[in-house]
């Protein structure tokens, strides 16, 4: 374990003799990231570490951009997106989300729902503003606060309030600095839903005080127990200050095409698609075509892979929560368990490598979501209950031995 340890360490820690920016510097390379990277050298291994469907892309999705690349959509598209492309989402965002958004408040995004959250913390986060982030929570918010010199300021999400963002916590971190508040539910990395008095909470406080939200939107789709999800822009007087931001990733698992899209109010909006135009260009025209195939397409994929998951969250939760020392809470939404490890009196990191080393299953230190982290492991189910019970199984025996010295 310590030499994995130390292997880890030091990659993150080559001196160099760049003169990186001192933005470059204050963003820490992913957690999860550094352990799919060991995972990938390792015989034998269960990767409950990265979050993406094991199924893959539906085939009518396949078929649209197969015959997109026949008919030559290999070349530049509108900078914002195909417009029939952004009239089919702003119809989606109409229907499924409430929002009475516009074509040309629809953008859509490079480099998937991480493109969006980079091109809104541009265009609304100036040096010093202050930015309230889930915590724990998504690795990416905190790099793309940073990225625009924003301060990243900690809201903390606890176990006991079903990791839910609570505008009480909100409310006490507001200053005259606050521009922002990121909100996500269902949650990644803890699986928390928001409840509809949370989110008219948080909106009644970014509106007493002038703030904007950016509400990451990614796992709408994922949500069990009867909980339906609800986008804070359709709650009243929050369209004007807020930017949703979704994906076609983990709705229609097409993580690998790297597509994603955000809605807001158009002059916001046209300031995204300007620093777009600089940066990604436009999204892939192929990846284009393929989602609007998505959305026009029958939606059943989304339906079952919905259901799969519930399958396979109530087996994991039973399963983990039989294991002496552990304990977690049944998701209300995504596909990750927050597991409790606190019990081992170990970090988050030692655990999560110490299941790499001995039992061959990867997870991801809850610390790599922020300091409210520590403590957990975020596990991610979507891989079959075949591979899910292995790896339980696999980590029941190492914790058995790491608690026998």
């Amino acid at each position: 374990m310590k030499t994995l340890l130390e292997l880890l360490r030091r990659r993150s820690c080559k001196v160099s003799s760049i003169r990186f920016s001192e933005r470059t510097l204050a963003i820490k390379s992913s957690g999860i990231r550094r352990l799919f990277d060991l995972a990938q050298r390792t015989p034998g291994v269960i990767s409950l570490g990265i979050g993406e469907p094991d199924q893959d892309t539906p085939v009518h999705v396949k078929e649209a951009a197969k015959k997109a690349l026949d008919e030559g959509y290999t070349h530049y598209t509108p900078n914002a997106g195909f417009p029939d492309l952004r009239e089919a989402l702003a119809e989606k965002l109409r229907l499924d989300n409430g929002i009475d958004a516009a074509p040309d408040e629809v953008i859509v995004t490079g480099g998937g729902g991480t493109g969006a959250l980079m091109l809104s913390a541009l265009c609304l986060i100036n040096p010093g503003d202050e930015v309230l982030l889930p915590d724990p929570g998504f690795v990416v918010y905190e790099a793309v606060v940073l990225m625009a010199g924003g301060k990243p300021v900690y809201v903390p999400l606890k176990e006991e309030d079903g990791f839910r963002m609570l505008p009480s916590e909100v409310e006490k971190r507001i200053t005259s600095k606050t521009k922002c508040i990121i909100v996500n539910t269902p949650s990644n990395p803890t699986g928390g839903v928001l409840e509809e008095e949370d989110l008219k909470g948080i909106a009644d406080l970014a509106v007493k005080h002038d703030l904007y939200v950016i509400s990451d939107e990614v796992y709408e789709k994922l949500v069990y127990d009867g909980h339906r999800h609800l986008s804070i822009a359709s709650l009243p007087r929050m369209k004007e200050r807020t930017v949703t931001v979704n994906s076609f990733s983990k709705t229609y698992a097409m993580t690998g095409w790297r597509i994603g899209y955000a809605a807001a109010p158009k002059e916001l909006i046209d300031q995204m698609v300007k620093l777009q135009q600089f940066t990604m260009v436009h999204a892939p025209a192929v990846s284009q075509r393929a989602a609007l195939a998505a959305l026009k397409g029958p939606q059943d994929f989304v339906k079952e892979m919905a259901e799969e998951y519930d399958k396979r969250r109530r087996f994991i939760v039973d399963r983990l929560n039989s294991i002496e020392g552990l304990s977690c809470l049944r998701p209300k939404g995504a596909f990750y368990v927050f597991l409790n490890i606190k019990k081992l009196g170990m970090r988050s990191e030692e655990v999560a490598m110490a299941l790499l080393e001995r039992a061959k299953v990867v997870t991801v230190p809850g610390v790599a979501f922020g300091p409210g982290g520590e403590g957990y492991l975020r596990i991610s189910y979507s891989r079959p209950i075949d591979q899910l019970e292995e790896a339980c199984s696999r980590i029941e025996k190492a914790i058995e031995e790491l608690k026998g010295g």
